[in-house]
């Protein structure tokens, strides 16, 4: 049966300070939950994992996220294939340490470059949204440096670091591997590429951050991401998907 302790005006000092210990601890437990739930919350946030999406990271909620537009993307001496005046274009955000993106690019993009891009249809600009660690950012820069020294060699050396790719910020991805693999390109002089992250890394790593930033702003949140005529689409997706998308623009 539960205590019921009745206070005399005598006892109610004593009891107060009793009650306040009391209130003292539960405050303790209290904010120890707390801290416990922003650690876990935190680790979800840093680590980014969405199921549908691919893997990424928190937008500000506060951002204005714009409508998904391809004309308002900004395309400007990012590495593309296709057709450059093609009538459709696909905007497409990647990391390379990205599973769900190398699981597109094995899967789904060789049909959309079959039926779509080798024919003239549609170009694909790629796009970075590097966020996995210090391999996404190098695997980046290298890539910068492979389309404005070997352009024509860009989109095999790409396919191969998607081949290559193992767990998240293992044992490839590194400027070694990176470095390694590149040697393997039929028509690239690695030492050139080298030469160029040289020279031009921070300009790359700009050029990197400002790709993110452009994704964010259209609610972009990981990767793989899409922008296709007024179309997000947003993780990993099925072929049917991207054709019904084109298709429609295509009319």
């Amino acid at each position: 049966m539960e205590e019921i302790i009745v206070v005399t005006e005598k006892e109610s000092q004593p009891e107060v300070k009793k009650q306040t210990n009391i209130t003292l601890v539960q405050a303790v437990l209290l904010n120890a939950v707390i801290i416990a739930i922003a650690i876990i919350v935190g680790a979800c946030i840093v680590h980014g994992s969405f199921d549908s999406w691919g893997s990424g990271s928190k937008t500000n909620t506060e951002q204005k996220v714009l409508a998904p537009d391809i004309t308002k993307i900004n395309m400007a001496g990012a590495p593309f294939i296709g057709n450059p005046n093609a009538k459709v274009a696909i905007a497409y955000w990647s990391d390379f340490q990205c599973p769900y993106c190398k699981k597109f690019e094995t899967i789904v993009f060789p049909t959309i470059l079959k039926n779509y891009v080798a024919t003239g249809k549609v170009a694909v600009v790629f796009k970075d949204y590097s966020f996995l660690g210090p391999d996404s950012e190098t695997a980046a820069v290298y890539a910068r440096a492979v389309w404005n020294v070997y352009p024509q060699q860009y989109f095999a050396w790409r396919t191969a670091m998607f081949d290559a790719q193992d767990k998240e910020n293992a044992d490839f991805g590194d400027e070694t591997s990176i470095v390694k693999l590149t040697e393997t390109i039929s028509g690239i002089d690695t030492a050139k590429v080298q030469a160029d992250v040289a020279k031009n890394k921070n300009a790359y790593i700009q050029s990197i951050d400002a790709d993110k930033a452009e994704a964010e702003k259209f609610g972009i949140q990981g990767t793989p991401s899409f922008i296709t005529g007024t179309q997000l689409i947003p993780g990993y997706s099925e072929f049917a998907t991207f054709a019904k998308a084109l298709d429609a623009q295509l009319k």
